[in-house]
């Protein structure tokens, strides 16, 4: 059964920091490029950050770049997301998934219950 666990998430002022973890089961974790995606009120759910099964390789929406990093530890089967500079707009709730694949950056079907973040202005 397939489990994701999303944590770390709460309200912060702009400019501020958090880091997320996401702690995942039920697949063989190194095998899957794993991803972050958000969703904010009234909007569906955007890709923000992509990386590859044994960490070699990641990728990110634009308006994320240079301000967050996606990392994981396979010992753990845990993703990370590290949230820098952060903005009002990047208000959502957050929420990792295992990929179909590194490019397509198509998630499976499972979501967890994610994890709120709140930007203050």
């Amino acid at each position: 059964q397939v489990q994701l666990v999303e944590s770390g998430g709460g309200l912060v002022q702009a400019g501020g920091s958090l880091r997320l973890s996401c702690a995942a089961s039920g697949r063989s974790f190194s095998s899957y490029a794993m991803a972050w995606f958000r969703q904010a009120p009234g909007k569906e759910r955007e890709f923000v950050a992509v990386i590859a099964s044994i960490g070699t390789s990641t990728s990110y929406s634009d308006s994320v770049k240079g301000r967050f990093t996606i990392s994981r530890d396979n010992a753990k089967n845990t993703v990370y997301l590290q949230m820098n500079s952060l903005k009002p707009e990047d208000t959502a709730v957050y929420y990792c998934n295992y990929l179909r694949g590194f490019s397509s950056r198509e998630p499976y079907d499972y979501w967890g219950q994610g994890t709120q973040v709140t930007v203050s202005s």
